[in-house]
């Protein structure tokens, strides 16, 4: 799959890796292609390639985007018109919108026209890099961390379902569109968790059924 990503930080460039060594193409769209953390990036697989924001997008089947969210309406309007393009919004605006949008998710809805969805939001990037938790009952048990995928669109869904599975977790459909803002919540749960608990960023969500 042709992947661009725009935004190449902890959570962008542990998708990055991921993807790259599940063996799609990915493309970093970037202000400074040419900088030192991008090409140190690139450096780690022949399947990464960088170039701007612009002509990253153009032959994208996939755009990922992994910005801070009350960076994303101007982003939006940057990319313009990508109606038939699939992106997936991994950000959270719980602490700061997107104004006038409520959410990114929104604004590359109603900016973009795109097929939008929202995944890989729910969890810290640590879990990108290495969503496996070995179970210490068992010298061979494993468990995979769980991602979920909210939005109506069937074929942006299905996408980041797929992406997710290739990134190593066990991917679960969450809802449709009226479901993003309570997906954005679980972001949330996980950071309250985390560090107002002292529970460290080691930690993932798991379903559990009988």
């Amino acid at each position: 799959m042709k992947i661009t990503a725009i935004g190449h930080g902890n959570v962008g460039g542990a998708l990055i890796k991921a993807w790259a060594k599940a063996g799609h193409q990915i493309t970093i769209g970037a202000r400074n292609p040419e900088g030192d953390k991008v090409r140190k990036i690139i450096n780690q697989s022949d399947n990464i390639r960088a170039t701007s924001i612009e002509e990253s997008i153009k032959e994208a089947e996939v755009i990922v985007i992994s910005i801070p969210s009350h960076l994303t309406a101007d982003l939006a309007h940057q990319l313009g018109n990508l109606s038939g393009k699939v992106i997936i919004d991994t950000t959270n605006s719980v602490f700061r919108k997107p104004e006038p949008y409520r959410t990114a998710f929104e604004a590359f809805q109603k900016v973009c026209k795109a097929d939008v969805v929202k995944c890989f939001n729910s969890t810290g990037f640590e879990n990108m890099i290495d969503p496996h938790y070995p179970q210490d009952n068992s010298d061979n048990a494993v468990l995979k961390a769980d991602m979920f995928a909210a939005g109506s669109n069937p074929k942006a869904k299905e996408i980041a379902l797929q992406l997710a599975k290739d990134a190593g977790f066990i991917a679960y459909d969450f809802g449709g569109d009226e479901e993003v803002e309570l997906l954005e919540e679980l972001c949330r749960i996980w950071i309250n968790l985390a560090m107002k608990q002292g529970m460290g960023r080691n930690i993932a969500f798991k379903l559990l059924k009988r």
